[in-house]
């Protein structure tokens, strides 16, 4: 089972070619049209099925499945963590819950990036269990921009999912630290001189004990599309 999560800075219509390449059976595409304006080219395979949602058709959360697995939203979730979505994935070789993730709302004066996660993790907490679950998306945070005395920090979010046995693909893939990241998923502005990790796929353990591989995107690879470069995920399932 391979995920792809990438931010696509709008226009997935013209772009999902270059992540199809990749071969995903799902991908989390942040900043993605609706889907009455995802008029894809002939030539594009098709997604066998697709749950978007947004208050703004040009940029929202698209989910799209290119292989037997179908989605759908869960009744429990909360507009009020606009961009975080619970997701019923069946119909593959195994059904499990999918947080699909573009951590932004301007409109929530707590903060609008990480501690959209930290308060929907706790919300969802009967949710996120110990199997089955994989948080995946645009989290729009990193352990070097903490501010201590806040409550839903980054490290807080990776230490509340760590409690449960889920953990980030890529940092048990590469062995790397929070905050240290040797591949960056952000160049901002995309100015290579400014680079950051904030896309994440986190996964209960019995994911990570069959994770296969991780990729990142690079640099001279995809900036001509986006300031994000895609996180591509293989479980050997």
């Amino acid at each position: 089972m391979k995920l792809i999560a990438w931010n696509c800075n709008m226009a997935f219509r013209k772009k999902a070619e270059f992540i199809l390449a990749h071969n995903p059976d799902i991908a989390v595409i942040s900043e993605c049209e609706s889907p009455e304006k995802l008029k894809f080219p002939d030539e594009i395979q098709t997604p066998t099925d697709i749950l978007w949602f947004g208050t703004n058709p040009h940029k929202g959360v698209g989910v799209f499945s290119y292989s037997d697995y179908r989605f759908q939203l869960l009744d429990s979730h909360n507009p009020d963590f606009k961009n975080i979505l619970p997701i019923a994935v069946t119909g593959g070789k195994v059904d499990f819950t999918l947080f699909a993730i573009w951590a932004n709302n301007p409109a929530d004066k707590d903060g609008a990036y990480v501690t959209q996660i930290w308060k929907a993790i706790n919300y969802y907490e009967d949710l996120i269990k110990e199997t089955k679950t994989i948080l995946i998306g645009d989290f729009n945070s990193n352990t070097i921009w903490d501010k201590p005395r806040r409550e839903g920090n980054h490290t807080t979010v990776v230490n509340k999912l760590a409690d449960k046995n889920i953990f980030s693909t890529y940092h048990k893939y590469f062995n790397q630290i929070q905050g240290k990241e040797a591949h960056p998923t952000l160049y901002m502005y995309r100015h290579e001189n400014k680079p950051y990790h904030m896309d994440y796929c986190f996964a209960s353990n019995d994911f990570i004990e069959v994770l296969e591989s991780v990729e990142v995107g690079s640099y001279k690879d995809w900036t001509l599309y986006s300031d994000h470069k895609p996180l591509i995920i293989k479980f050997n399932i």
